[in-house]
């Protein structure tokens, strides 16, 4: 036994009681004939009507995320197609200069709107777009605007913006 000192209460280090004894809840008799398990938290939720305060809760902020996420959509797709204009550009050609600007300046306020989006981070879509994006800037960045992008570059950035349009049909 513990000394008389003991900061733990004399009631808690005897033995329990019968009455102290926390039992289970006895299945209800309609759930135990069909032999349905009844789960508590849809019982409570069937029962009270919360699904459907939740859901009128919700409402508009799924639709404001529906509208975000289109948003999304078409931006990444107005992306995409501007890389993949931009670099089957050939060097010769004058205006290669003015794509590459604004190629840059689409992709940098893409990535400046986007990155911050935790609920797009893990999303298969964004991060393909991410690593083709940072390929062509910094190949433009390094070589200039008019350097042409070699072609087992040009395959992997075109591979990726493949596989994020088809992560964005799928809603990924």
């Amino acid at each position: 036994m513990r000394a008389a000192s003991s900061p733990v209460p004399a009631a808690v280090l005897a033995a329990p009681s019968s009455a102290s004894v926390v039992k289970p809840l006895p299945r209800a008799p309609a759930a135990a004939a069909n032999g349905a398990v009844s789960t508590g938290r849809r019982d409570v939720l069937a029962g009270t009507g919360a699904a459907a305060l939740l859901l009128l809760a919700l409402g508009p902020a799924c639709g404001a995320a529906r509208a975000a996420d289109e948003e999304y959509v078409s931006e990444t797709k107005e992306v995409i197609g501007k890389v993949r204009s931009t670099i089957s550009m050939d060097k010769s050609d004058p205006n290669v200069a003015d794509a590459v600007a604004e190629l840059r300046e689409l992709s940098n306020s893409w990535v400046a709107k986007y990155r911050r989006e935790k609920s797009l981070l893990g999303r298969p879509s964004f991060r393909e777009m991410y690593s083709a994006l940072n390929a062509v800037s910094g190949h433009y960045i390094s070589f200039g605007p008019t350097a042409p992008i070699p072609a087992k570059r040009r395959a992997r950035i075109l591979e990726e913006m493949d596989t994020a349009e088809k992560a964005l049909l799928r809603g990924r």
